[in-house]
């Protein structure tokens, strides 16, 4: 997945400046650091698509068989075929993720600054990191103070963790159970912290969300709390045409055979990459906030409606989500953002392209909902059903497309 640098801006005034994200602030107040991750504070058509036509959005695959042991790879790349690979090839699978993920410096040093400078959260409290990994939050809150961690992991790295909790002297502290949280059963009845990375793709895709709130209502105390506590997601639209029409259009005509069924296909699966700032076009909307101290699971489930109003006359290819995270019971309000204009994380962005490609005048508002829910049959999938129209002075469109994130 290459990173692009935009497009055709034939109709843009030269030398014009978008304008930020949705309002912000660096953490530490000053210019931004490598150790100091931003914050968010808080021609005429009218017909639905048809890309459920497509052979492949009926199949009985899912994630769900390869996703603790195999989490290495995204989209179409991803392979079943891990599943069948020796123990050693799915712990360097497991390992190479789990290295993606600790190299994230935005990531891994906002929990670190979260967990170290707010140490009075974790000093001699029970804490249960939820989907540990590697073990690094665990390590984290154990030098903060933590009473005792339990590090929860259902992958192969759970044999790993136990050797990296060993080797770094918090054996004693730490306890690492390998196994699913929703079928382990903890030496304690109640904890006082829950921390846990369970952010996926487009913030739902694969995520452990619905894990941590069953552990949140089976084990939290009253008075504990839950670490993220606030996540958000948000959207906005850019120029695309280079890379829609490389990655896409291409399947038109491939050396004179039409293979458009493949286009179809690609459509349908949205687009997980990093998108240059430069190709922004219009406003970036919150579409959803969730409490995940407070919310229910049925809360991943929601309709959002969107007006994303154009700050130069540009084209529209396609609608872009990306997402903050917030530690809100912190001395001051952390956190981060996986946003465009804020310095890259693993997550990137995640890219819905439109089958129409929209001509857009400054000012005009293209306006729509977004509905997001798992998908029936593996949880951990999403279906996003994307509804859009624009009535502008060169391009009146309205239409309806699926997604399914698989």
């Amino acid at each position: 997945m290459g990173r692009r640098k935009g497009g055709n801006k034939a109709l843009a005034p030269s030398g014009q400046k978008t304008s930020p994200d949705a309002d912000g602030m660096n953490l530490d107040g000053g210019k931004e650091q490598e150790e100091a991750p931003e914050v968010v504070a808080i021609e005429e058509k009218a017909e639905s698509s048809n890309l459920e036509d497509s052979p492949l959005i009926g199949s009985d695959k899912t994630s769900a068989d390869y996703y603790f042991d195999s989490y290495s790879h995204f989209g179409i790349a991803r392979s079943l075929s891990l599943i069948h690979k020796p123990f050693s090839a799915r712990l360097l699978a497991s390992s190479r993720k789990r290295r993606e993920m600790l190299k994230d410096v935005v990531r891994t040093k906002t929990y670190q600054n979260v967990i170290y400078q707010n140490s009075f959260l974790f000093k001699n409290k029970v804490v249960l990191d939820v989907g540990a990994g590697t073990g690094i939050l665990s390590l984290f809150c154990a030098k903060a103070g933590a009473k005792h961690v339990y590090a929860v992991e259902c992958s192969l790295m759970a044999d790993m963790a136990k050797e990296i909790v060993q080797t770094n002297g918090y054996s004693n502290v730490i306890t690492v159970l390998k196994g699913k949280v929703e079928e382990i059963e903890l030496p304690v009845a109640h904890v006082d912290v829950i921390i846990s990375e369970w952010m996926g793709y487009f913030l739902l895709f694969e995520n452990m969300l619905n894990t941590v709130l069953y552990a949140r209502d089976k084990w939290l105390n009253n008075n504990g709390i839950v670490l993220p506590d606030k996540a958000s997601l948000y959207l906005t639209a850019i120029e695309d045409a280079e890379y829609k029409e490389d990655k896409i259009e291409f399947w038109n005509n491939v050396y004179g055979f039409d293979m458009s069924c493949i286009k179809k296909q690609a459509m349908i699966e949205p687009l997980v990459d990093t998108v240059d700032q430069n190709q922004i076009v219009t406003n970036c909307q919150l579409l959803k906030t969730m409490d995940i101290s407070k919310m229910a699971p049925g809360d991943v489930s929601f309709m959002a409606p969107f007006k994303l109003v154009a700050e130069r006359n540009d084209y529209i290819h396609a609608l872009v989500a990306y997402f903050d995270v917030s530690f809100t019971k912190c001395h001051k309000l952390m956190g981060f953002s996986t946003g465009p204009r804020s310095k890259a994380t693993h997550w990137k962005q995640t890219v819905l392209y439109l089958e129409d490609v929209l001509t857009i005048c400054e000012g005009e508002a293209v306006v729509g909902s977004l509905t997001v829910e798992p998908n029936e049959r593996n949880p951990r999938d999403v279906d996003i059903m994307l509804k859009y129209s624009l009535n502008g002075q060169h391009c009146q469109v309205s239409r309806t497309q699926h997604y399914k994130m698989r």
